[in-house]
C-alpha cells in the first residue's frame, strides 16, 4: 500500500485543521484567547486582530481597586500581628509584672 500518495497528505492536513479548531473551541469555552497556526495568543477586539497586547480598560480598572484593597489588607494585618503580639505577651508575662506595668501607665 502506498502511504505517500496525495490522500494521505490530504488527511494529515484535515487532522491537524480539525485539531487546531478543536483546541480553540476549548480554549475559548474555558476563557482563554484562541491561538493561532504558531499557539500565540489572538486577542480579537476592537480591530486587533492578531495583537498580542489589548488595552482592557475595565481590567486595569480591576487591577487598581484589588492594589489598593490589598495595601488596605496589608495594613490591616500588620496592626492585627501587632495587637497579637501584645495580646501574647500579657498572656505569657507573670501577673506581677503586668499589674506593675499597668500601674506605671496609670500614674503616667
Amino acid at each position: 500500500m502506498n502511504w505517500a500518495g496525495p490522500g494521505f497528505v490530504i488527511a494529515i492536513i484535515a487532522i491537524t485543521t480539525i485539531g487546531w479548531i478543536a483546541n480553540n473551541w476549548i480554549r475559548t469555552k474555558h476563557g482563554y484567547p484562541p491561538s493561532d497556526d504558531w499557539g500565540n495568543s489572538m486577542n480579537w477586539g476592537a480591530g486587533n486582530w492578531g495583537s498580542r497586547h489589548k488595552q482592557d480598560p475595565a481590567g486595569d480598572r480591576k487591577v487598581e481597586l484589588l492594589s489598593s484593597e490589598n495595601e488596605r489588607l496589608t495594613g490591616q494585618v500588620s496592626r492585627l500581628e501587632e495587637r497579637i503580639a501584645v495580646l501574647e505577651r500579657i498572656a505569657t508575662d507573670p501577673a506581677e509584672r503586668t499589674a506593675r506595668e499597668i500601674d506605671a501607665l496609670r500614674d503616667r
